[in-house]
């Protein structure tokens, strides 16, 4: 996937006006506050509310 780092830096998730970022699997962009996973389909990112799913916080390791 080739996601302009430009583009990265301007989104912002609808709902919480948040930054995303590129998941690991690099099928979507998932908000850092909220926690919705937008995805990207045909190397265009779908920032519409209907088309997120939540995806839980995981723990982080100390």
């Amino acid at each position: 996937m080739s996601i302009d780092p430009t583009l990265l830096d301007i989104l912002a998730c609808p709902v919480c006006k948040t930054d995303v970022k590129l998941t690991s699997d690099e099928k979507g962009l998932k908000c850092v506050k909220c926690h919705r996973v937008y995805p990207v389909k045909e190397d265009i990112p779908v920032m519409l509310i209907e088309e997120a799913k939540i995806e839980p916080e995981r723990p982080t390791k100390d």
